[in-house]
């Protein structure tokens, strides 16, 4: 695969995530206790053979540039392999990025320097397991000009993604952003067909839509709004590739982590008993940067009341926290999490270093790094006194920023 260049898009302010992304990219967002959204795309490329790749970044850039420094510092540029961080740079103007397809644009000096065959660019905010190989071979296979990956999905998930029309043999002859009345599959009406945002461009073809596009003062230079419908105009070579899945579970798994809601979802898919997303394969390992930090710790077995118990279940709980006689439920505790005596967490994400104090009652919530829970607080359970202190989606999600001070 030395003849693919990669991009991957993690430039997103990721409004609909705030206040997660109040301090950072969403892709640089904590998922799964020890992980960040991008470290998903990422083990895909290393997985798929893939080593050449950029990491197009622009808003609140900072934690994601140290994760990737810390994490993935693991090719040199001496036999041609690279992971590397490009920010927006005002390269060809002066203007920032604009869109998925001028991000691109502004960096098509790479491109031409290091003349891949083709391109691969994905984004980096979705949570998944595909081998990107049988894409590319897919992509050669066919001569298409572009291919685009796509996964079948409830009609009524419509409004939120693009949706692709299909014609003979994969070809494509439609896009449709975001319908209420989607065209749905002929062999299966309760489904659609929703644009991943992975795309495979030949070289040259990807250079001339993209300069192209940017001479358009009306193209909001995006890749699914403007770039691809006016190729398809075109009569470009555009062909779908069904996504396989390497996650090993029916159905497919491929979550946009785009929300408060569906972020908590996606998070809570990993602690069920039979978990929808599987961390645990070796022949798909997933790697990131971790600190160094001692074994997770339950102490206390009942105490002289038989009520101090140090409980962890149906959870995932990461180095150096520490249950001290509280009680852990279907949650995910992150490095450095303390949840002192007598308190109960429920159905909730704690991120690094939070500390629940004695006596607290937790359900439902998101608790973003280095918050202190004093001894006695309730969240979760009077949402109407919890939306005078914190931030409630409208779900029932309690969502406490970083670094909150509470009292």
């Amino acid at each position: 695969m030395k003849d693919i260049l990669t991009f991957i898009m993690a430039g997103g302010k990721g409004e609909r995530l705030y206040p997660l992304t109040k301090d950072r990219a969403k892709p640089a967002v904590p998922f799964g206790g020890i992980y960040r959204i991008i470290d998903f795309p990422l083990n895909n490329c290393i997985n798929s053979g893939l080593r050449r790749i950029y990491i197009l970044t622009q808003y609140k850039s900072t934690s994601l540039q140290r994760h990737i420094s810390l994490g993935w510092n693991i090719f040199t540029r001496e036999i041609g392999e690279y992971i590397e961080v490009i920010p927006a740079q005002q390269r060809v103007g002066d203007m920032w990025y604009q869109g998925t397809a001028d991000a691109v644009y502004q960096n098509l000096y790479a491109v031409r320097q290091e003349r891949p065959e083709d391109v691969l660019i994905l984004s980096g905010d979705h949570v998944y397991k595909m081998d990107y190989r049988e894409m590319i071979d897919y992509h050669r296979y066919m001569d298409a000009d572009v291919t685009l990956a796509a996964v079948e999905m409830p009609k009524e998930t419509s409004i939120h993604f693009g949706v692709i029309e299909v014609g003979r043999g994969n070809r494509i002859v439609g896009f449709h952003e975001k319908p209420k009345d989607p065209v749905v599959l002929p062999d299966n009406p309760s489904h659609i067909l929703v644009n991943m945002g992975i795309y495979v461009f030949k070289r040259d073809v990807l250079i001339e839509e993209l300069e192209e596009d940017a001479r358009k003062k009306s193209s909001q230079h995006d890749f699914g709004k403007n770039v691809l419908p006016d190729m398809l105009k075109k009569k470009r070579r555009m062909y779908v590739f069904n996504f396989r899945d390497k996650n090993g579970k029916k159905p497919k798994y491929w979550r946009d982590i785009g929300t408060i809601e569906s972020y908590y979802e996606a998070n809570m898919d990993l602690v069920r008993v039979t978990p929808e997303f599987n961390l645990y394969d070796r022949d798909w390992p997933i790697r990131t940067y971790q600190v160094q930090s001692p074994p997770a710790k339950t102490v206390f077995a009942g105490g002289e009341d038989g009520e101090r118990i140090g409980l962890v279940l149906d959870s995932m709980i990461s180095n150096g926290c520490i249950v001290s006689g509280g009680k852990v439920y279907r949650s995910i505790l992150s490095p450095g999490v303390r949840i002192n005596s007598y308190a109960l967490v429920e159905d909730s994400i704690l991120m690094d270093r939070v500390n629940v104090g004695r006596y607290c009652k937790i359900r439902r919530a998101i608790i973003d790094k280095d918050v202190h829970i004093p001894p006695g607080t309730q969240i979760g359970y009077d949402l109407e006194e919890d939306k005078k202190r914190f931030y409630v989606h409208p779900s029932g999600i309690v969502v406490i920023p970083k670094g909150t001070q509470l009292s």
